[in-house]
């Protein structure tokens, strides 16, 4: 039987590479973006939806998602970085705009997947999660919101392997605006990308693909860092 695979935020970056690379696998993929990307492929099916709309993603989604069913593994990848800014300087709207996109977006999803026999679901989180770097706090606080989130649906979702994983440092229009565009003397964490290793998004595919291989090893709810592994 073919293997199902969902993947939210399929259009760029790593969810674009993820959406290839299962392709060329001969899995059926089914991808959630604002939308479509130049992909002509019949074992591809796209639904075109913004997730920063929380609160009609139940709304829109449900049916869609329910349709698919015995889903052998969900990447919630969709996810946006929020504005490079000390916190004193940070509002809570754009705080609050990365927390809903990053985290509540997720929870609906999840919800969903509750009714729904899925066997893996792998979020897409970040070292920032764990680290506090300096300008980050919108997406350091939602990511490490994401890993709570994931613990927490593991005790829930029991039939379901549920992993935060942190793909390392990959060359995406968002790192790229670090890297380059951020002054590196007064946010140091610029800095630190430029000098760390940089992933492309095809290389970044088969370091999670080798965890998918490895999946039975890792207890549900936990971080687990692609790097270390």
């Amino acid at each position: 039987m073919q293997k199902k695979i969902l993947i939210t935020g399929c259009s760029s970056g790593l969810g674009l590479s993820l959406t290839k690379y299962y392709l060329e696998k001969k899995y059926k993929v089914y991808g959630i973006s604002r939308k479509k990307p130049d992909i002509f492929d019949e074992n591809f099916i796209h639904k075109s939806f913004d997730l920063s709309q929380v609160t009609k993603i139940k709304q829109e989604l449900t049916n869609f998602i329910k349709e698919i069913n015995n889903i052998e593994i969900v990447f919630l990848n969709a996810g946006m970085l929020g504005k490079i800014k000390i916190l004193e300087e940070l509002s809570i709207d754009e705080m609050k705009e990365v927390y809903d996109l990053n985290v509540y977006a997720n929870k609906e999803l999840l919800d969903i997947f509750m009714k729904i026999e899925v066997k893996n679901i792998l979020f897409i989180s970040s070292g920032a999660s764990l680290t506090g770097y300096k300008g980050w706090g919108s997406y350091s606080l939602s990511k490490a919101g994401v890993n709570m989130l994931v613990n927490l649906y593991s005790n829930e979702m029991t039939n379901t392997k549920i992993l935060a994983v942190a793909p390392g440092v990959i060359k995406t229009p968002m790192t790229d605006y670090i890297r380059f565009e951020i002054d590196e003397e007064i946010f140091t964490s610029a800095k630190k990308l430029n000098e760390g290793i940089v992933q492309s998004p095809e290389e970044t595919v088969i370091k999670i693909d080798t965890l998918i291989n490895r999946i039975d090893e890792f207890q549900s709810g936990i971080y687990v860092d692609v790097r270390k592994i």
